[in-house]
């Protein structure tokens, strides 16, 4: 499922608020609520039946009277086959509240911002200062093709619209930021890096969430039924799917490097330029199974991680926190980190640090035992990109860093990665 329906049935109002707060219609809930109380009333019924079954039974047994036993064996025959009807329309009702429950979106926590547009996110922190030129600076796209590192035609002739074409020391710049991100959180922030598949089961994209309300925006292959995946966070975040995880092994932190694939259905026509908006860009992700009491702190912990990226990379940008209408459709509270691009004069979103609470380890039963005898309970989930690297943030270091004669300087931290290269100049 995802949303307990326990916690539907039992928290209605509370629910519906917070589904309203996203700008959706919570009638929906109130459709569950009667599914789940004529499915609770089917099954009292038809375990009052099955109790006087067991009971007759036992006095058919016991019985030496023909004409009684004939009657009863008759009387249970009605039974049997009027329970045969009650667990079939319980199935049917189960199968409607689980198909239904699928496409409902996660509460917010009471802390995130109302409201329903971009507009009304708030931004909570800002970190350095926007370059300052002594020219005209150039949007990504003229800068990458006058070093020739990026090229936009050839990658539109090899795969379509929204492909890029990386060359030469361009590729060489990208590779860099990947290993060096990586090496960032292994070594720094304590995550255990992974190399998951780069596609996934059906199973696994319900379970984090992308199905099945975002098919379109997927990319699938058939006859396989296997999707390109759209983050790592589905294939990491499935890793213990169906397990109950050591309580002392908390927090687990993963960091991955996968190719992202978004066919971005939903959102035909906007930010199209340039690396803006791809249909396959690399990604470094972070990914946590955490306790319960714990989940908005390390939620804290990774944002910040993902920030020192950016700050480490000398970048302006600001952290933004999600009104409830913006949220991701599986996160109850959101911060994306937006990086300013001056060649463009627009902040550009690089990473969003989100916490999930027990929404995905629903959908995917990974569960821990808080003591030895407790019983199992969901951990939380939490995931943010740290960050994505191809599309947006490449963007920003292009354009934060030229130069009046057409140069870019290569981020310190990204030279021992190039060789000791400090620029990217139009000479090569």
């Amino acid at each position: 499922m995802m949303l307990n329906t326990r916690r539907i049935r039992e928290q209605t109002a509370e629910v519906k608020a917070g589904i309203a707060r996203r700008g959706e219609d919570p009638g929906v809930i109130d459709q569950i609520v009667a599914w789940d109380s004529e499915r609770r009333a089917l099954l009292q019924e038809s375990e009052a039946l099955k109790a006087e079954r067991n009971r007759t039974s036992k006095t058919i047994g016991a019985s030496k009277d023909k004409e009684a036993l004939s009657a009863l064996r008759e009387q249970m025959r009605a039974v049997g086959r009027r329970i045969k009807e009650l667990d079939g329309a319980v199935a049917d009702i189960e199968q409607r509240i689980t198909a239904t429950v699928l496409e409902v979106p996660n509460v917010p926590h009471h802390s995130v911002p109302s409201g329903t547009t971009e507009e009304e996110n708030i931004v909570t922190s800002a970190w350095g200062e926007q370059p300052q030129f002594g020219f005209a600076p150039q949007a990504h796209w003229d800068i990458g093709a006058a070093l020739d590192i990026l090229d936009f035609p050839r990658g539109a002739k090899i795969a379509g619209a929204q492909f890029a074409l990386f060359k030469g020391n361009g590729s060489r710049l990208l590779r860099a930021l990947g290993s060096w991100m990586l090496d960032l959180h292994v070594q720094n922030h304590g995550y255990l890096e992974v190399w998951p598949p780069f596609v996934v089961r059906r199973e696994v994209m319900t379970g984090t969430g992308q199905l099945p309300k975002f098919e379109e925006d997927m990319y699938r292959t058939d006859p396989d039924d296997l999707f390109l995946i759209p983050t790592a966070e589905v294939p990491v975040t499935n890793i213990h799917r169906d397990e109950i995880l050591d309580a002392d092994a908390l927090p687990l932190k993963y960091t991955a490097y996968t190719p992202c694939f978004r066919r971005e259905a939903g959102a035909a026509g906007k930010d199209t330029r340039g690396l803006l908006r791809m249909h396959q860009f690399e990604k470094v992700e972070m990914v946590k199974f955490v306790k319960p009491e714990t989940s908005y702190a390390e939620l804290e912990s990774l944002r910040e991680d993902a920030e020192e990226v950016l700050q480490k990379l000398d970048l302006p940008y600001r952290v933004v926190e999600l009104c409830g209408g913006e949220l991701g459709f599986a996160a109850t509270k959101c911060y994306d980190l937006e990086v300013w691009c001056p060649g463009i004069e627009k902040w550009q979103e690089v990473s969003s640090c989100s916490n999930f609470e027990d929404f995905q380890a629903r959908r995917i039963n990974v569960r821990y035992r808080p003591s030895a005898q407790a019983r199992p309970e969901f951990v939380h989930t939490l995931n943010g990109s740290g960050l994505a690297f191809s599309a947006r943030l490449y963007a920003a270091v292009l354009e934060n860093n030229q130069q009046a004669d057409g140069s870019v300087v290569i981020p310190e931290v990204l030279r021992p990665y190039l060789g000791g290269m400090e620029r990217l100049s139009p000479a090569g």
